[in-house]
């Protein structure tokens, strides 16, 4: 009986490559980003639910709680979502009490964000529900190794931001 000699690459790139017989789903970066991020985002929506809150809107909660003023574009591309779904979005948040919109005073074609006092309480509310699950999220992660995801997923990002070969 002959004996399988064969092993594992041992560049895992080589596993994780779609593009090469070696492929393994558990080594694509983007299937793992993928299943990660639905996990957390039905944890954290389930979460948000409770007190009216959708995923989208909590997006723009936190990216306006960062920094508002912001113009409908940026919070759209912040929250990676396509501007006409966006100024939906916000048309319904200004007409539920949590942003009010105006006019850019020097471009009148640029509509800014604002987050009004019950939409900073809101925010407060939902960072409230969100810390625990980042927290759990994060479990046994060093400052160090946090850091490093944090640095790795940009850089990956980056990586898809240059022209193609």
């Amino acid at each position: 009986m002959a004996q399988d000699t064969s092993s594992p690459p041992t560049d895992p790139r080589l596993r994780g490559n779609p593009g090469t017989s070696d492929f393994q789903v558990d080594y694509y970066p983007f299937y793992l980003l993928n299943r990660t991020v639905g996990r957390y985002n039905g944890i954290i929506e389930a979460a948000l639910r409770a007190i009216g809150v959708d995923l989208p809107s909590w997006r723009v909660l936190m990216i306006l709680g960062e920094s508002s003023p912001r113009s409908i574009g940026q919070v759209a591309e912040t929250a990676v979502i396509a501007i006409s779904t966006m100024t939906r979005m916000i048309q319904r948040m200004e007409a539920a009490g949590l942003v009010r919109c105006q006019p850019r005073p020097n471009d009148n074609r640029v509509t800014e964000v604002y987050l009004t006092d019950q939409g900073a309480d809101m925010l407060a509310r939902t960072r409230a529900i969100a810390a625990p699950v980042f927290e759990q999220a994060i479990d046994g992660f060093s400052a160090g190794e946090f850091q490093q995801l944090v640095d790795l997923l940009n850089r990956l990002y980056r990586n898809l931001t240059k022209p193609a070969r």
